[in-house]
């Protein structure tokens, strides 16, 4: 069964279990998968109310975003389980012949890599969901208000165990190329996540003032 399919308590239990995998990648996602149905069931209380008939087409058009998110993420909750998997393949390679030894090489680097990029697509997603926030927090139903502070903690949470996946990853590469390149982004994706992140936790706090 596809870990997007289980049930919550599965899905707790599957993580739990001594299994490496799944692990912070895919919990990471599922954090993203959080906060952006939280972004549309605010979007939901928001629709239809001819109190906030101004702010219609842009309900609309976020919660059909945050739907096409939520299927993303739930996809990425399998592929980082899968991309962990292919390391551990990789490492499994005969390694008695130089020959194999070079194919072996190679074959870590590139599942290593692919590993990598998994999380940063998550990281990406998640990163995604705090730039509209603050948005919503302005324009969306107020009586939702201590949802979408839950939000951006999912999203923060999604992010960061995201980043650190990446991170990790990196450190396996052999290419120092790719590695300083992750690692670069890594911090722009962290720089601007944090900076939305705290906007959108002033808002949520003034609000509950």
């Amino acid at each position: 069964m596809d870990l997007k399919d289980m049930s919550l308590r599965e899905f707790g239990l599957e993580v739990a279990s001594s299994s490496p995998a799944p692990g912070g990648g895919s919990v990471a996602a599922y954090a993203g998968v959080q906060g952006f149905a939280l972004a549309a069931m605010v979007c939901r209380l928001t629709l239809g109310r001819e109190k906030f008939s101004a702010v219609q087409d842009e309900m609309q058009s976020l919660l059909d975003m945050a739907e096409k998110k939520q299927e993303i993420l739930l996809a990425l909750v399998d592929e980082d389980t899968e991309g962990f998997k292919a390391v551990m393949g990789a490492l499994g390679l005969p390694k008695t012949s130089d020959e194999e030894k070079v194919l072996r090489r190679e074959a870590l680097e590139g599942a290593t890599m692919k590993a990598a990029d998994i999380p940063m697509h998550t990281a990406r997603e998640c990163l995604a969901g705090l730039r509209v926030l603050p948005g919503l927090l302005d324009k969306g139903n107020p009586n939702a208000l201590s949802d979408m502070g839950v939000a951006s903690l999912m999203f923060k949470s999604g992010l960061e165990g995201a980043l650190y996946n990446v991170q990790i990853n990196a450190l396996g590469l052999k290419s120092q190329a790719k590695k300083e390149d992750l690692l670069a982004e890594c911090q722009r994706l962290r720089d601007e996540g944090n900076a939305l992140f705290a906007e959108c936790q002033e808002k949520v706090l003034k609000g509950l003032k």
